[in-house]
């Protein structure tokens, strides 16, 4: 067992939830400071600090001698790597990977039924007060089924495989692309009853370099991917034209994860069918983006992983890591540096 740690947590925290992780172990003494800047904390408290709890206030290396570990409030991370803090070998650095996967996931359900169902269609015919004709009805509004329906997942991570948990009681074939083919199963951290820890529930697994044949094939193309060098653009001018054009991209990875020039061309020339994005390149969107007053497009942000729970499921991860923390044992969701998530 660990010696006497002191925690600072810049997340802001009812009194209740705060009690609870004040009952973790008498060992952990805490300091609630919610606050923006990293300069808003007096020096002496970043001196004695071992384990950091935030969003994104990160201090610089100097000032925290004793630092250990960090546990970062977010699943993604790419915007934040480039602070010097993730340079000090000795520190641990953890996310959030997997806590937000349920309010994702349910997200990306309701995109791929609102763009099968041709919810924005019908919104438009509500705005107009339109009852179109039956032969229009059958021409605009006939539906994708999701048991005729083929959704490839690209990132079979935490969100991935409950969103292939969640399609699997359609009868919708389900496509998987991740880095390590060989592994199917999941190595991340998984809440009870969720995702697909062994690796069963997809029909077939491609691996990311090798994407072409299955965007040929998808009626639905969902982005759960972290943004790195090797993803930035994955879906560009080239994936694009080898997409059916009856199909659909629902982002909820990375803005960057799309070539956004791309993106809306393909959707101008009806290469693709229509789009569903809750991530931008670039955050929050223009108000003069032309993705905004596209017919076929919905627009979130950056809201996918919010939920009335949200707290509560975050506050329940890290109590849970600081409890193997104090026990040495390994830590869930282990930031790798060099892949970048």
């Amino acid at each position: 067992m660990k010696q006497d740690l002191n925690v600072i947590v810049t997340v802001d925290f009812s009194d209740e939830q705060k009690a609870l992780l004040r009952a973790v172990s008498d060992k952990v003494h805490l300091h609630f400071l919610p606050v923006q800047d990293p300069e808003e904390i007096p020096d002496e408290r970043w001196h004695k600090v071992d384990v950091l709890y935030t969003q994104d206030v990160l201090p610089d290396p100097e000032d925290v001698p004793h630092l250990k570990w960090v546990q970062l409030n977010s699943a993604g991370v790419d915007v934040l790597l480039t602070h010097p803090i993730f340079d000090k070998n000795d520190v641990l650095f953890t996310s959030m990977s997997g806590v937000m996967a349920s309010q994702v996931a349910e997200y990306v359900l309701m995109a791929i039924l609102a763009m099968g169902q041709k919810l924005p269609k019908i919104m438009q015919h509500q705005r107009g007060h339109q009852w179109p004709e039956r032969g229009e009805v059958w021409q605009g509004l006939l539906p994708i089924e999701l048991r005729h329906s083929t959704v490839g997942i690209l990132g079979y991570g935490s969100i991935g495989r409950q969103v292939a948990r969640l399609l699997k009681p359609f009868g919708t074939t389900i496509l998987a692309a991740k880095k390590d083919v060989m592994h199917p199963e999941d190595q991340g951290y998984i809440r009870e009853g969720m995702g697909d820890p062994h690796g069963e529930m997809f029909d077939r697994l491609y691996p990311i370099a090798a994407l072409k044949p299955m965007l040929k094939e998808c009626d639905f193309v969902v982005l759960a991917l972290p943004l790195t060098d090797a993803t930035r653009h994955i879906l560009d001018e080239t994936a694009f034209e080898i997409m059916k054009p009856s199909a659909y991209v629902i982002n909820v990875g990375r803005g960057g994860l799309i070539d956004q020039e791309a993106l809306m061309d393909a959707l101008t020339s009806k290469k693709i069918a229509g789009a569903v994005s809750d991530v931008f390149e670039e955050e929050p969107l223009p108000a003069e983006s032309p993705l905004w007053d596209m017919p076929n497009v919905i627009i979130s942000p950056h809201i996918a992983g919010y939920g009335s729970h949200l707290k509560a499921d975050l506050l329940s991860f890290f109590k849970e890591n600081l409890n193997r923390f104090l026990s040495d044992l390994p830590l869930y969701n282990l930031i790798d540096l060099d892949s970048g998530y």
